[in-house]
């Protein structure tokens, strides 16, 4: 396997070219994985934290099914929001505090590959959980079973470009001053669009239009996010760590 002295420079997308970018986010995602499975709570945290928020709404708002209806996509989706938004602080926290990133920038893997392993892995163990229990608590709000799939479809595609955008944010304000906050700040302006769409979709369907425009809308994000965010990941780490 080649070597890359300077991870920044032309051969880290030679690496990139031959695979290494590849094996770096594996290699990342199976890391991320076991210490995520080990760090149960910190894990446990975002996903009560939907559960209980989203919850809560059909309490507030009333026992009318049809009012409920109408609001729950886009409740279910600001609580999956905001469950995304209180994991991003620790995405690269521990690994600042060990010196894990210092070994990331000398590592001869592409930085880049190794951000999109975080990213994935930070799907797999926030996003996906997300999308899989969205329906069980979307059934409170009266969604039918058409609207309880379009909802799970719209998650699925629309949580990874919660994770991309996270990951980039949280690099930018890593060892800032109140980074929870700033990390907030950066980010939630470009999650309206995603909130927009993937909640749209939903409303859509109700509202008896196709919602496939919506919902491949949110799909070009994520194909949009795969091919850039791995970089803009790991430049705003390296800004961050200058």
């Amino acid at each position: 396997m080649n070597s890359a002295p300077n991870p920044g420079g032309p051969s880290e997308l030679v690496l990139a070219t031959d695979g290494a970018a590849l094996t770096a986010a594996w290699l990342m995602v199976k890391s991320e994985l076991r210490q995520g499975l080990r760090e149960r709570t910190d894990l446990a945290q975002p996903l009560i934290f939907f559960v209980m928020v989203a919850s809560l709404f059909p309490l507030g708002v009333g026992a009318d099914t049809e009012h409920l209806a109408q609001l729950a996509a886009g409740l279910i989706w600001v609580s999956g929001l905001l469950a995304v938004l209180l994991s991003l602080p620790r995405l690269y926290a521990r690994d600042l505090a060990n010196g894990t990133l210092e070994q990331m920038l000398l590592s001869p893997y592409p930085l880049a590959g190794l951000c999109a392993g975080k990213i994935v892995a930070h799907w797999l163990l926030t996003g996906l959980p997300l999308a899989v229990l969205a329906p069980a608590i979307a059934i409170a709000f009266g969604l039918s079973g058409q609207a309880l799939l379009i909802l799970a479809l719209a998650l699925l595609l629309g949580t990874p470009v919660l994770s991309m955008l996270g990951a980039i944010a949280a690099a930018l304000a890593l060892g800032a001053r109140a980074s929870s906050v700033l990390v907030a700040l950066l980010v939630l302006p470009l999650y309206v669009p995603v909130l927009v769409f993937g909640a749209g979709a939903v409303d859509l369907w109700r509202s008896g239009v196709d919602p496939t425009t919506a919902l491949c809308v949110l799909g070009a994000l994520v194909l949009f996010g795969v091919v850039l965010s791995p970089f803009a990941a790991a430049a705003a780490l390296r800004i961050s760590l200058d």
